[in-house]
């Protein structure tokens, strides 16, 4: 129970008497003699006697008053639905206890007057009693009619029809009824029926309406209303001692407002009570008097938002934004309520914040509203010393306050602890920058509180509201390496676990173990990263470790089961990537390297080359001979390979002097005359000869560079110059004059080494000169034939004496055909076989590669690059010249020559001539 002498009072409310605005600015009168009243739908509805009549007054915004005869004795109850302009009415019509209920629709009219859309008694049974109250259901679907014997009549249905509606008595009892109120939630529909002694509620959804009994407290007439939403609708009676509320199957809270109760009203979240204002005299006796006390209430806010005197108040209304207060002189008063702020404003020089924070929410003020009156708040406590509950305060304005308002307040190494709550909550909201999170972290630090701050990061995944990095850069910075560590593993922030396992904790071995548990391209960026420093401390493992990333990377631990590996994804580094990681670590690169090849025998050339170059190192210092011929095993096999590029194992190889890869390389890349000049170098003249003798096919110059680097040795070597002028003798690869001016330089090669040499060149030239002169002599022989021929077939008849045919070898007859080569056909067959008829068929061919021939001849008359190209390469330039002169490269091309001072001959002859050519080629 709250006790009203406890809450504070509040002039929220302007009061302000009602001015005719027709009568120059005098106080507005009502109608006399009002006996009941009402409001809503823009008009405020009264019941008056006028004369002999009885009226319904309409009274509108503008104070204009219209009126209509609704009854011909009087108006006892009056009742404005709303949300629909019905009005329902009960009066008398005739002397005696006859109340009448009638119902009017105020928008449609008959004559004039509003349309009286039903008229029926109000009895209960058939015992004339009079109406103590009246509700409608705003669905116009109940209307509940309370008696003075204590009944209630139920009309169940269409009110405003005779038709679709039906009436029964719903309660029964000896008190009278006192109020009546219908309450609608959902599809559950209540009636309320409050008498002098007891509270009920009836269901009138189900259809045996049940009835509860709430309270064995009544109320007197007019002294309970409903309350809306705000109070969950319920049933608000005001007893002489409390005000109760109700539930529909229990009573709710009370409030102890004093006073003897002579109207209770609910208008937009206030409660209206009017009590007998009782004054004490100077004699100290308490006598009643004429006033009466209006008093508003806040029940969700407890407080009292105005309070005045009246004299003998009739009603109070709330219609147009304002509540009205209608006085039996006639007058009426106007409490128009004062705006939110100006109220929270009044509040505030109270330093009532709490209060007005739940004005605020109350009013369904906007966030930033009530965010600022958690501000005000705040800054008083924080003015009065209060620190702890001004930033609580603070903390309510999070997401609208600046909050570097609050921090600069708090920045106080005494003020930490409320400075670590705010920015706790801030994070909670998730509105925390890095900032904040640095700050937050530096006061965990500073307080040296261990548990708050693993709290703080061992919060759950979905509870994170902070700046994970951040958090971690600020714990490393300030020596917490174990709770930055925690942080780092648990948001997979692996570039900072990792910065702070090796760079501050020098925890290697964890470090190492850790990039073996991450996915495929964080262990490959990490390695590329830490490779060194991890080699340098742990080499075993980081090579072991690269050996796997290398060839089919899989993460180990829980991360693999975690991300469910597709097994047959094949993850794989770049081997040549990370050879860097090993440039102090030989032993260890080379069993990288080993492994690679072996694995992946497609690994990348740098890894070839790179381990050739290992192996010539090892090689190059390696003391014991058996060992050495091992390593020089190794290095010629990975030469052979072919996986090494030839630049650079052949830099390689002379680098570090290694004979056997030098030859090879020189022989695989045919760069014979380098292996001469490699052996002639090192003096080796037997090796010279050997590769004169192995590649002197290949290129011929090398017996000629052979033999000039053995004519300019002073040192005796009669015998490798013998060999070498054998075998340019044998193959005729130098002119004799020019092997003489070769050895003219050297001292010791004397006229007995080439004697050999020069006795067996002069025997084969003799020799090719005899055969020179026989083939002179056949030539000019056949020269001579020729041109007997020719000069007979012009100057005598040719006899044709075939007798069978050249093609089918049968006996010849007309008609035949004879061509001057003596070949004769018979007529259907060389028309068979004939490609011309100018041509013999069995002449045709070896003709036609007789006439290729000489057409090659004249195309390749100039090709003049093809003849130098011939000429710079043979041994004997003097037969190249000479086969081009016989081709007829340097002069004009001509079939058959007349001798000198004979006559040209026609078309026909010189075809004959042709022809003649042809036959003699053929038979030579």
């Amino acid at each position: 129970m709250a006790a009203f002498l406890q809450w504070r009072k509040f002039v929220f409310f302007d009061k302000d008497t009602v001015k005719d605005p027709d009568d120059n600015g005098k106080n507005f009168l009502l109608p006399k003699g009002i006996s009941a009243s009402d409001s809503g739908r823009g008009h405020i509805v009264l019941g008056d006697i006028l004369k002999w009549q009885q009226l319904i007054w309409l009274l509108m915004r503008s104070l204009q008053l219209m009126s209509f005869q609704a009854y011909k004795l009087r108006v006892t109850h009056l009742y404005q639905l709303k949300q629909h302009s019905i009005l329902v009415s009960v009066g008398q019509d005739e002397h005696g206890i006859n109340p009448v209920v009638k119902v009017w629709n105020l928008d449609k009219r008959d004559s004039g007057n509003p349309l009286c859309t039903r008229i029926f008694p109000a009895i209960p049974g058939n015992k004339p009693t009079e109406v103590s109250c009246l509700s409608v259901h705003e669905n116009l679907n109940f209307m509940a009619i309370g008696f003075t014997d204590g009944s209630v009549v139920l009309t169940k249905g269409d009110i405003t029809r005779d038709r679709h509606s039906k009436t029964l008595t719903l309660h029964e009892g000896a008190s009278p009824v006192t109020g009546l109120a219908f309450r609608q939630v959902a599809k559950v529909t209540h009636l309320f029926v409050a008498t002098l002694e007891k509270v009920y509620c009836y269901t009138l959804s189900i259809k045996e309406y049940p009835k509860v009994e709430l309270d064995t407290h009544g109320c007197a007439l007019r002294c309970s209303s409903l309350a809306d939403p705000s109070q969950d609708s319920q049933f608000i009676v005001a007893g002489e001692e409390c005000v109760y509320l109700y539930q529909p199957d229990e009573r709710g809270p009370c409030f102890a407002f004093d006073g003897h109760k002579l109207l209770a009203h609910w208008h937009r979240g206030y409660l209206f009570l009017l009590i007998r204002d009782v004054k004490s005299p100077n004699n100290g006796e308490s006598s009643p008097s004429d006033k009466q006390l209006l008093t508003i209430y806040d029940l969700d806010n407890k407080f009292i938002a105005y309070s005045a005197s009246f004299d003998d108040v009739i009603d109070v209304v709330a219609e147009w934004g304002s509540f009205y207060i209608l006085t039996r002189d006639g007058k009426m008063f106007v409490l128009q309520e004062k705006d939110t702020q100006t109220k929270l404003e009044m509040l505030f020089k109270k330093n009532l914040f709490v209060m007005a924070i739940n004005l605020a929410k109350s009013q369904h003020l906007d966030s930033d509203g009530v965010s600022d009156i958690f501000r005000q708040y705040g800054d008083h406590l924080y003015l009065k010393g209060d620190h702890d509950g001004a930033i609580q305060q603070y903390i309510r304005t999070i997401g609208k306050l600046e909050p570097s308002y609050v921090i600069r307040k708090f920045l106080d190494a005494q003020r930490i602890h409320n400075l670590t709550a705010y920015l706790q909550a801030l994070h909670r909201q998730s509105l925390a920058n890095a900032d904040h999170t640095t700050l937050l972290l530096n006061c965990y630090t500073k307080l040296k509180d261990s548990s708050k701050l693993e709290e703080f990061i061992k919060s759950s995944e979905n509870e994170v509201h902070f700046d994970v990095e951040i958090a971690i850069k600020v714990l490393r910075q300030a020596g917490y390496h174990s709770h930055a560590v925690f942080l780092a593993e648990k948001h997979m922030h692996h570039e900072w676990y990792l910065k702070i396992q090796l760079e501050d904790l020098k925890n290697y071995q964890e470090g190492l173990r850790y990039i073996g548990r991450l996915p495929f391209e964080q262990a490959e960026s990490n390695m590329k990263r830490y490779g060194k420093t991890l080699m340098h401390h742990v080499p075993e493992g980081t090579t072991l470790l690269l050996k796997g990333l290398c060839t089919n990377y899989q993460p180990s631990g829980d991360a693999a089961e975690k991300d469910s590996l597709d097994r047959s994804v094949v993850n794989k580094a770049n081997s040549e990537e990370f050879i860097p990681i090993f440039a102090n670590n030989p032993r260890e690169l080379k069993a990288f390297l080993e492994h690679m090849i072996e694995v992946d025998p497609r690994s990348p050339q740098g890894v070839y080359d790179t381990l050739l170059e290992l192996r010539l190192q090892d090689w190059a210092h390696e003391q014991d001979p058996e060992r050495k011929k091992v390593l020089q095993g190794e290095a010629v096999l990975l030469l052979r390979s072919d996986n090494t590029v030839f630049d650079k194992a052949l830099v390689l190889c002379q680098m570090h002097n290694f004979k056997e890869g030098i030859l090879y390389l020189y022989e695989k890349g045919k760069l014979y005359q380098q292996i001469m000049h490699y052996h002639m170098q090192n003096e080796e003249y037997g090796k010279v000869v050997e590769a004169c003798k192995s590649y002197g096919d290949q290129e011929c110059c090398l017996w000629e560079q052979a033999l000039g680097y053995f004519a300019r040795k002073e040192e005796d070597c009669k015998t490798y110059i013998s060999e070498v002028l054998h075998h340019i003798d044998q193959n005729n690869l130098m002119p004799p004059l020019l092997v003489v001016q070769t050895l003219a330089h050297n001292s010791t090669a004397t006229l007995s080494v080439i004697k050999d040499y020069l006795i067996n060149k002069l025997l084969r030239e003799n020799q090719q000169i005899e055969d020179d002169e026989r083939k002179i002599r056949q030539y000019r022989d056949e020269t001579a034939h020729l041109r007997s021929e020719i000069q007979e077939l012009k100057t005598s008849a040719k006899i044709f004496q075939k007798t069978k045919c050249n093609m089918c070898n049968s006996p010849l007859d007309l008609p035949s055909v004879h061509f001057l080569c003596c070949h004769s056909f018979h007529q259907h067959c060389f028309e068979s076989y004939a490609e011309s008829e100018a041509e013999c068929p069995t002449c045709t061919p070896e003709n036609r590669k007789v006439m290729d021939m000489l057409r090659a001849q004249d195309q390749k008359r100039d090709l003049h690059d093809h003849f130098n190209r011939q000429l710079r390469s043979s041994n004997d330039g003097f037969s190249v010249v000479a086969d081009y002169f016989g081709r007829g490269v340097f002069n004009k091309l001509t079939l058959v020559t007349d001798p000198p001072g004979s006559k040209s001959v026609g078309n026909l002859e010189v075809n004959l001539q042709r022809d003649l050519l042809i036959h003699t080629k053929r038979n030579s």
